[in-house]
């Protein structure tokens, strides 16, 4: 018989298993193309392969079986039929990338080590489908760096976290001020200032981020521009070195590089992406997309404490404002478990601790601050 710590590995594996045979499986009914349909179809096939071994060692130890499916599959499932396959794969290619080494060292699972590493590359592929070679490079760093806790950079992870920030914020802001004895009105005009006043810094600060990074891009390809029209031979001999690093032999790399050169423009966009790692036609973006989008985030987040104080007081309202926070912060906690790698009960239960902490902490604060201030 397995141990007990074997049993919940199983268990983990299977639920692992099922959730991507899952999403496989959708992903593959709202595809258009075949060829895509196809390749998530094998995928969808190949993890419930993987999931009936863990169900099978699993059975084989008297231990139930159930089909049901998690809340983070039902959630991630929902969010590909409303916004598609572009949405939803970069989040899941980060998945595929971090889990790609999982069953690793074990020679009972060196075949389905063997496909998990297949899967992370073929979502990779997909995800990155329509992107200059160039980018790619950038994606799988972002992959890995999901994989160490750090950001994974799509676009899923920032709405979640952008719509938490104004949630908590506001959420403490208006607790701090309810501690403090202060009546609706001022509450109310509280909450919606931290609101306002939240959703504009966030936008400033988003729209200085991504303008910077602009401005910085097209010194920098301003820069090489220069160099291309001063050093030509320099250039060449960089883009030749390039080529080499990247496995062409010499003669290979020298003659794709002068090839390059009889057309600066394309000398230019050679060196800008190969060299500077930049897509000239995206920049980091639109800075005023971004600042817009942040700012509806932060609003979004914010406007569910404060709304109670628009239509009771006193401590119903602060009941009711406790209440739809801790429903918002579970929903942003089951959201942050589709790329956190967490069940979403334990997701939700941390944000909805933490979040109340904070809350509570400022409720102290304000309301010492109120007592000694009357």
């Amino acid at each position: 018989m397995a141990s007990r710590q074997e049993i919940k590995r199983y268990r983990a594996h299977l639920a692992d298993e099922r959730h991507s045979a899952a999403l496989y499986e959708t992903l593959a009914h709202i595809e258009n193309d075949v060829s895509r349909k196809q390749v998530f179809w094998e995928l969808a096939a190949s993890e419930r392969a993987h999931a009936k071994v863990w169900a099978d060692k699993l059975r084989a130890n008297e231990q139930r079986v159930s089909d049901r499916q998690s809340i983070k599959t039902l959630l991630m499932r929902s969010l590909v039929r409303v916004f598609g396959t572009r949405f939803v794969l970069p989040t899941l290619a980060a998945v595929e990338f971090a889990d790609r080494n999982k069953y690793a060292g074990n020679p009972d699972t060196a075949e389905m080590s063997k496909d998990e590493h297949h899967h992370a590359g073929v979502i990779q592929s997909l995800a990155n489908a329509g992107k200059p070679e160039a980018t790619r490079g950038t994606e799988i760093a972002e992959s890995e760096s999901w994989h160490r806790g750090v950001s994974s950079g799509n676009d899923l992870r920032a709405a979640v976290l952008g719509a938490n920030d104004g949630l908590v914020s506001n959420f403490c802001l208006i607790m701090g001020v309810a501690g403090a004895g202060t009546g609706n009105k001022a509450i109310l005009l509280t909450a919606l200032a931290g609101l306002i006043s939240g959703a504009c810094s966030m936008a400033l600060g988003e729209w200085l981020s991504v303008m910077n990074a602009r401005e910085l891009a097209q010194t920098q390809i301003a820069r090489e521009a220069d160099e291309l029209e001063h050093s030509p031979d320099a250039e060449e001999h960089e883009l030749a070195l390039i080529y080499r690093a990247k496995g062409l032999d010499g003669d290979e790399a020298k003659r794709v590089a002068s090839q390059l050169m009889r057309d600066r423009d394309k000398a230019l966009d050679a060196l800008t992406r190969e060299e500077l790692g930049l897509d000239p036609a995206e920049l980091g973006g639109n800075p005023w997309s971004a600042a817009a989008v942040s700012f509806f985030l932060f609003a979004t987040g914010a406007i569910f404490p404060a709304m109670p104080y628009l239509w009771t007081s006193g401590l119903t309202a602060i009941v009711q404002c406790i209440v739809l926070s801790v429903l918002a912060l579970a929903a942003i906690g089951v959201f942050t478990s589709l790329f956190n790698g967490k069940s979403a009960g334990f997701s939700a239960i941390r944000q909805v601790i933490i979040g109340l902490a904070a809350a509570a902490f400022t409720f102290g604060i304000g309301h010492v601050l109120g007592v000694s201030v009357s």
